[in-house]
C-alpha cells in the first residue's frame, strides 16, 4: 500500500513523463487510410504481446456496417442517425485494422453470451459510456435476434441505471431441439464524476474523496468505466454547485487537478474491492469531440457539421493527444488490480464524420460530441471484444 501512496504522491512527474512519451504516428497505407503508431505508450493490460489493437488504420469496407440500425430496439434518439434522416452512409463504411502482426478478430455476439452466461456486464460512467454500452446491445442482439429480452425500467429511462437481459432459452443451430441459456445482464450505470454529488444546505457538492455510489457496482463481473466528458462543463448544466476535498470545501478548483484526485480516488476503490476477485475491469479511453476545425487541419470556425470522411492524413492528429489521457494511464499503472485500458481516443480523432451533429432529433442540434449507432462504437465494441477473448496479441 505505502508504494502505491508513493506513486501517487509523484503524479505530477509521472504524468509530465507520460505526456512527452504521448502518441507519435506512422504511415500504414491502404485505401482511405489514417494510421498511427505508439511510441513509449504503456496500457496497464492483464497480459502483456507484442501487438497493439488501438495501433492501425482505418479502411473502407463495404461489408460494414455489422448490423441494421433500425432493427435495433435499444437506441436512444440522439444516437439514431438513420432514424432521422441522416443522408450519407460512407461513415457506416470503415473498419479499423490493427498495424501488423495484429489482426481485428470477427465479433460473435452468440459466443460473448456464451462467455458471459450467468454474468453481470456493467458499464459505468457518462453517455460516452452509454454510447458503447447501446452499440453493444445492438450488436448482440443482431447476433441473436430470436434471444428474448426483458428491459429494466419498461421505459427504458435511466435513473440511475437501466438493464436488459438477455435471459431466456433460444434454439441453437445445430438442433431445433437444443436450447441454449444465456441469462446474461447488461446494465448502465450513470454517472458523470464517478465519485459522489451530494446535496447538502449549501447546494450540491462534488465529494472527491467520497464514492459511496460505487456499492451498486459490486456484484458485476465485468465493469467497463469511463470519465472525464463533464469534468470541464461550467455554467448552469454544471450539475453541481460547490467541490469539498478533505472535510474543505471550495467553490472550484483546476478541473484537470480535480479530476485527477477523483480519479485516484475511483483507484482505491476498485484496489480495495475489487483486488482479490475475479471482475474483469476496463477503463474506456477519452472520448473526443469535433468542434475545433483547427484541431483536425481545417478552420477554427469549421465543426463536424457536414463531414462525411474521417481524417485522411498519415501523420499523428493535428490536434495533438488529449492530456487527461496521460492521467489516466498513470493511475492505472499505479493500481494492485488490472485495469484494461480501451484506448480509443486517437482512432476517435480521426472520426470527425461519425457524430450525429443534427441527425439526433433536435437533442442537442448541433451534436460533435456522441457518435451515431451503427457507427464508429462498434469499432470500440470489437476492440472490447477482442480483449475479453484474448485475441488481442
Amino acid at each position: 500500500m505505502g508504494i502505491l501512496m508513493t506513486r501517487r504522491a509523484a503524479i505530477s512527474a509521472a504524468i509530465v513523463a507520460a505526456l512527452l512519451a504521448a502518441c507519435t504516428a506512422a504511415a500504414a497505407a491502404a485505401a482511405i487510410t489514417i494510421s498511427r503508431k505508439h511510441q513509449h505508450q504503456q496500457r496497464h493490460k492483464p497480459a502483456s504481446g507484442s501487438c497493439d489493437m488501438f495501433a492501425g488504420a482505418w479502411v473502407a469496407d463495404e461489408s460494414y456496417p455489422l448490423y441494421d440500425s433500425a432493427r435495433c430496439p435499444f437506441i436512444r434518439s440522439e444516437f439514431d442517425c438513420r432514424r432521422f434522416d441522416r443522408p450519407d452512409t460512407g461513415y457506416l463504411r470503415y473498419r479499423w485494422q490493427p498495424s501488423p502482426p495484429c489482426s481485428l478478430p470477427r465479433f460473435d455476439g452468440a459466443a460473448l453470451l456464451r462467455m458471459w452466461s450467468g454474468k453481470k456486464v456493467m458499464f459505468v460512467g457518462d453517455s460516452l459510456a452509454l454510447n458503447q454500452y447501446e452499440s453493444l446491445l445492438c450488436m448482440i442482439h443482431a447476433a441473436v435476434p430470436d434471444a428474448v429480452t426483458t428491459v429494466s425500467p419498461r421505459s427504458g429511462k435511466i435513473d440511475p441505471s437501466t438493464t436488459v437481459a438477455f435471459e431466456l432459452t433460444v434454439p441453437t443451430v445445430s438442433s431445433a431441439a437444443s436450447m441454449q441459456e444465456y441469462n446474461v445482464t447488461l446494465v448502465y450505470y450513470l454517472t458523470h464524476y464517478l465519485v459522489d454529488i451530494v446535496t447538502q444546505k449549501a447546494g450540491r457538492v462534488l465529494k472527491l474523496d467520497e464514492i459511496d455510489q460505487a456499492q451498486n457496482w459490486l456484484g458485476a463481473d465485468v465493469l467497463v468505466f469511463d470519465s472525464w466528458h463533464w469534468w470541464p462543463r461550467t455554467g448552469p448544466t454544471q450539475p453541481w454547485d460547490y467541490i469539498e476535498e478533505g472535510g474543505k470545501v471550495m467553490k472550484d478548483m483546476d478541473r484537470t487537478v480535480a479530476f485527477t484526485k477523483a480519479l485516484n480516488t475511483w483507484a482505491r476503490w476498485v484496489d480495495d474491492n475489487l483486488v482479490h476477485t475475479t471482475t474483469k475491469v476496463f477503463f474506456q479511453g477519452i472520448s473526443p469531440s469535433h468542434y475545433k476545425g483547427q484541431e483536425w487541419g481545417a478552420s477554427a470556425k469549421k465543426t463536424c457539421m457536414g463531414e462525411t470522411e474521417p481524417l485522411n492524413s498519415t501523420g499523428p492528429y493535428p490536434g495533438g493527444p488529449i492530456p487527461q489521457q496521460a492521467i489516466i494511464r498513470t493511475v492505472l499503472a499505479g493500481m494492485a488490480k488490472p485495469v484494461y485500458l480501451l484506448d480509443f481516443t486517437f482512432l476517435s480523432q480521426l472520426r470527425k464524420d461519425a457524430h450525429p451533429t443534427k441527425y439526433d432529433g433536435g437533442i442537442f442540434g448541433q451534436d460533435c460530441t456522441h457518435w451515431c449507432i451503427a457507427g464508429l462504437p462498434d469499432t470500440w465494441n470489437i476492440l472490447f471484444y477482442a480483449a475479453l477473448t484474448g485475441q488481442d496479441q
